[in-house]
């Protein structure tokens, strides 16, 4: 099983903005559709590269102030953080291939 942690406002700092590695966030939510189709994709990507990049999930619906401080205006929302800060971001689902290529400086 891939390791994809869930992250939360209480631990949003600690393991997103302070960690070494490059971190991808995926803002989810049980009612959104389009979420249940990234999930996966996230799973896989983390599985195959989860050495070299953090993966971790935060369900919108019980952590409202992480997404309303990082401008997550809809789901899903995928952020890619290094050294603490946003460096890209995706709205709505995207393909593997996209987020793979999205990540392969990272990899």
């Amino acid at each position: 099983m891939a390791n994809v942690a869930d992250v939360t406002d209480e631990t949003f700092e600690a393991v997103v903005l302070k960690s070494d590695k490059p971190v991808v966030v995926d803002y989810w939510a049980d009612w959104c559709g389009p979420c249940k189709q990234v999930g996966p994709i996230i799973e896989e990507l983390a599985a195959q590269h989860g050495d070299k990049v953090t993966f971790v999930k935060m369900d919108t619906n019980t952590n409202p102030v992480t997404p309303a401080n990082n401008h997550v205006l809809g789901l899903p929302t995928i952020q890619v953080y290094v050294g603490g800060e946003v460096v890209k971001a995706f709205k709505g689902a995207k393909s593997k291939s996209t987020l793979l290529n999205a990540l392969e400086e990272y990899l």
